[in-house]
């Protein structure tokens, strides 16, 4: 996609055609601040507690948090900002982040409503407020009125939230749609039309266009029907294998909170309009089965990875609609003991509620992994994740007992398990040692063409992302986490980010890297994944003399206990450090000058200080770097074995191979 389509579509976002009021309310109460089980049912769910009714239980609790800022009918669903580098910074801004609020938190309202109309929070009949703001949208002395698309208007964010109204609308079509009267219909119709049938972008932007017009083309509107049909054969191009969608140009979280949730919903309400696309949807979906449940950790916790991690839990949607699959070799029991785990994750970390709205971040704030499309509101786009409710009572995805899949016998301790995914070149690896699950992604985007300054940035350019370790920002002195550093010729500390994928063979994970400063800067990356870390051979070629550095994962201080550090006397090279939960190793092995452990602060999700490991090598023409990243679990100290995968080292005179030889008797040969 053009740069410039890119600037004018966020253009478009912040400069929608609605004129209100920048002021926000102060909620009426404080709700309670982590999530409690009212009525934990252990027998079908012995690991997390939380059957169906908790899920009603955990959407309804989102939910009043918002409505804490709703007083009376007209009040709009909108938030105290955080973060600058969010919007809205100036009053054109604001009417977008309202609708945001109000067509977002209807993903918590509309299965709720489904199952129960007469939902009251706060003193305000749930359904009358949705109702209420559904007219605001078409009443022009209303500050909410949306004007239709203008004749030659492009695609906008009115686009985006009217695709997520759509499936609001069909969610619960008996509380919010049929009781309004034909002439509200008839205008909503219009002027959700005029943004249906327009124009689009060629990512999951489509699907906005596919269900606005599949939901009125029910209800026997005239729409453009070569619009949805171009948009859906576009749709299932994007589709790449083993469950992954390519979101023009990335592989993230959107390939399963938008495809996989989109395409099978749409399929069930409304593939009788074209059944071949709806059963390939399907067919689709059935293929995330083999692959991304691996991604969470062997308690069902999720990684974070990619854009947009505000959204959270969304993640986990395309595991609930598995229950329209009638394959009786779904593990219904481990998809949802994923997902109410990773619910729990979050709803249960007393940093997920701020001014009872969820913050912008992973677990707290954290700015780092927010973008500058995001507004407050923006977060309950997260609420896709309660339209599992979708899914009826006696659905085995609700009745089979939660297990833990594969990690209670199929993986097993003393290995490391790779999944390498050649369709798109992903690589989950599972470590049952620490209960730990890893993603290995590509990114190729520069800063100087990232003007949105995701696509280059910590969400997509770390050599790896683990569970159990969430991914430290970059400081502005060389810190690095999981990542490459080398000193530019500015004098700055640059990290990797322009990657080629080149292999997976004989369980050698294979990269190439480019500086995007000056491509004459080289690292040729090998990932070998043992039980217990990795064991990286990397080369690096450089044409003049300067400084590398290579930075383990982070641990967070855990309720300000100090952080240990530790040295082996078997393994004496061997930097350790731990925070009472973790231990992690480093085991310069080769090539290093230096291996020393760092404190940044105010780069972590989770604490404001972690501890870091990295270490450091001057350099001048070509260098083998052989390094062993090491985790544990808990706070026992790393024995020799564990310290000590590595037998043997043979690196080529001329550089251009490294053999190692495993205490267990296998062999790695890297070729450069």
């Amino acid at each position: 996609m053009k740069t410039s389509t890119l600037k004018g579509i966020l253009l478009s976002m912040l400069l929608m055609p609605i004129t209100t009021s920048a002021q926000v309310a102060t909620p009426t109460h404080r709700i309670e601040q982590t999530f409690t089980i009212p009525t934990p049912n252990y027998k079908v769910s012995p690991y997390t507690g939380l059957d169906r009714q908790g899920w009603i239980d955990a959407a309804e609790w989102m939910l009043e948090g918002a409505f804490t800022y709703i007083r009376t009918m007209d009040d709009p669903m909108y938030f105290p900002k955080q973060f600058d580098k969010t919007y809205p910074n100036h009053e054109s801004q604001v009417a977008t982040a309202k609708l945001e609020g109000f067509c977002r938190t209807l993903f918590l309202a509309a299965p709720l409503l489904r199952e129960n109309p007469d939902l009251t929070l706060n003193g305000i009949k749930v359904a009358d407020y949705y109702r209420h703001q559904l007219l605001c949208l078409i009443d022009p002395k209303s500050p909410s009125y949306i004007k239709h698309r203008a004749p030659n208007g492009g695609p906008s964010q009115i686009l985006v939230e009217f695709g997520a109204l759509a499936i609001s609308l069909s969610t619960a079509k008996d509380v919010l749609w049929s009781p309004l009267t034909q002439a509200q219909k008839d205008e909503l119709a219009a002027t959700m039309l005029s943004y249906g049938n327009g124009p689009t972008i060629d990512s999951n932007w489509m699907f906005f266009n596919v269900f606005v017009i599949s939901f009125f083309k029910e209800q026997g509107y005239e729409v453009n029907d070569w619009r949805m049909e171009d948009c859906l054969k576009k749709l299932l191009a994007l589709y790449r294998g083993e469950g992954w969608y390519n979101d023009t140009p990335a592989y993230d979280y959107y390939s399963m909170w938008a495809f996989q949730m989109y395409g099978p919903i749409w399929a069930q309400m409304y593939g009788h309009f074209y059944p071949e696309y709806a059963a390939q949807f399907m067919k689709n979906q059935l293929d995330l089965v083999d692959n991304y449940p691996y991604m969470f950790n062997a308690e069902g916790r999720m990684n974070m990875w990619g854009r947009s991690i505000p959204y959270r839990f969304g993640s986990v949607i395309p595991l609930a609609l598995l229950g329209y699959q009638t394959d009786a070799d779904i593990n219904f029991g481990w998809m949802r003991r994923i997902a109410s785990s990773t619910l729990l994750q979050f709803v249960q970390n007393p940093n997920f509620l701020e001014d009872n709205v969820p913050t912008l971040g992973f677990y707290g704030p954290y700015e780092p992994a927010v973008q500058i499309y995001s507004c407050r509101g923006s977060v309950y786009w997260g609420g896709k994740a309660f339209l599992a409710l979708l899914i009826p009572e006696d659905n085995p995805f609700w009745t089979a007992k939660e297990n833990n899949g594969p990690w209670e016998k199929e993986l097993k301790k003393g290995k490391a398990y790779n999944k390498f995914q050649p369709a798109t070149n992903l690589m989950i690896t599972d470590y049952p040692n620490v209960g730990g699950a890893e993603m290995r992604s590509w990114c190729h985007e520069t800063v100087a063409n990232d003007w949105q300054k995701f696509r280059s940035s910590e969400n997509y350019n770390k050599l790896a992302y683990h569970t159990e370790f969430p991914w430290m920002a970059d400081g502005k002195h060389g810190e690095v986490s999981m990542n490459y550093a080398t000193l530019n010729a500015k004098g700055r500390w640059e990290v990797l980010r322009l990657y080629t994928f080149k292999s997976f063979e004989e369980g050698i994970y294979r990269r190439d890297a480019v500086l995007e400063t000056n491509r004459d800067v080289k690292y040729n990356l090998a990932d070998i994944p043992l039980p217990n870390g990795v064991l990286r051979i990397d080369k690096v070629s450089v044409p003049s003399s300067t400084t590398i550095r290579l930075g383990h994962y982070t641990l967070p201080e855990i309720e300000n206990k100090s952080f240990s550090i530790e040295t082996s006397k078997q393994v004496p090279e061997a930097v350790i450090i731990g925070n009472g939960e973790y231990k992690l190793a480093t085991v310069p092995l080769h090539g290093w000058d230096n291996t020393t452990v760092h404190y940044p602060t105010g780069l972590h999700p989770v604490s404001e200080q972690c501890s870091l490991i990295m270490s450091e090598k001057s350099v001048t023409g070509e260098h083998i770097m052989v390094t062993l990243h090491l985790w544990k679990k808990g706070d026992k100290a790393f024995t020799k074995k564990e310290l000590s995968p590595v037998k043997e080292i043979n690196v080529a005179k001329d550089l251009t191979s490294v053999e190692i030889t495993l205490t267990d008797g296998t062999t790695k040969a890297v070729h450069f």
